[in-house]
């Protein structure tokens, strides 16, 4: 299998924490995005929107889409709950993260990387990023783990960009359940801090 992502990229490394977690062999294609490499012609053959993540799995098919891709990965194993309404919760947050987390954390830490101040940052994104975090502090006031006591690829998916959004601005130390979940999600996907 070949994962091609950008090692910036959340979307990108949560397929590599699931693939590392799972024990799967794969070659990792490093894609630098922001001088075109997902933009060649050989990568849009592979993948027309030009997006990274993009795994190409052994027989040769291609798939995007992180969440899709972790799902596929993770089928059959523990990260996925076998109970049909856990794993359905479990797809709500996912859809959610792609949503309503992703497009205002990720977006706020990828336009300071690029240099932009956090000052100069739209103040609509910022405000949807901080309800973003308020509800990821909201959902774990009940248990350790978004969809119960057990590590799922909701978890995974959402630790993505949660775990590097003070790189956004965003004040972390308001979240404090978000950050011992944070901690939680790096120590069982055994993630450096």
């Amino acid at each position: 299998m070949k994962i091609y992502g950008d090692s910036i990229s959340g979307n990108c490394l949560k397929v590599k924490w699931v693939a590392d977690s799972l024990g799967l062999s794969y070659d990792w294609i490093e894609t630098d995005i922001l001088v075109g490499q997902s933009r060649t012609p050989a990568f849009l053959a592979l993948n027309p929107a030009g997006q990274v993540p993009l795994v190409v799995l052994d027989d040769g098919r291609p798939l995007a889409q992180s969440n899709a891709i972790i799902l596929h990965l993770a089928e059959g194993s523990d990260l996925i709950p076998g109970d049909a309404y856990r794993r359905a919760k479990m797809l709500e947050w996912m859809f959610w993260e792609q949503y309503s987390h992703e497009p205002y954390v990720a977006v706020a830490r990828f336009q300071v990387h690029t240099g932009k101040a956090v000052a100069d940052l739209e103040p609509r994104i910022v405000e949807r990023g901080k309800a973003a975090l308020q509800r990821l502090e909201d959902g774990l006031s009940a248990s350790p783990f978004l969809v119960g006591d057990a590590l799922s690829l909701a978890d995974v998916a959402l630790v993505a960009y949660t775990r590097v959004a003070h790189e956004g601005g965003f004040q972390m130390a308001d979240y404090p359940r978000v950050q011992a979940w944070v901690g939680r999600v790096e120590q069982a996907l055994q993630i450096a801090a």
